[in-house]
């Protein structure tokens, strides 16, 4: 979308919002946070475990289906880092320092001790 170029900064910025401040009344947002990185990683595998599904099905639905399972894993991702006082920018400046390199020597670059 390119009229929401930064809609990962403001949900990042949201979280960390909720996360200072929780809102009166029911939030999905916050149930997360309240269950800390257990409740969040629960959903993450969750959502991952769907768009491997999704990743098999066909044509323009099972695309859609894919989009819409991607977006649930980054925004579930995006609260863990939140609960984590984590920003979004964060990621993005590691994906920014691996842009260009290659992933065999990026990932030799991070010695044994760092998963990947």
């Amino acid at each position: 979308m390119a009229d929401q170029p930064n809609v990962l900064h403001a949900l990042s910025d949201l979280v960390a919002d909720r996360k200072a401040s929780p809102p009166a009344g029911r939030s999905y947002m916050v149930s997360l946070l309240n269950g800390g990185v257990p409740k969040i990683s629960g959903k993450i595998t969750e959502e991952a475990a769907e768009v491997v599904e999704a990743a098999d099905e066909p044509g323009d639905e099972g695309k859609s289906h894919l989009v819409k399972e991607v977006a649930d894993l980054v925004f579930h991702s995006i609260v863990l880092l939140g609960c984590r006082d984590l920003p979004w920018s964060e990621v993005e400046a590691e994906l920014g320092r691996r842009f260009g390199i290659s992933g065999i020597v990026e990932k030799e670059s991070r010695g044994n001790g760092e998963a990947g």
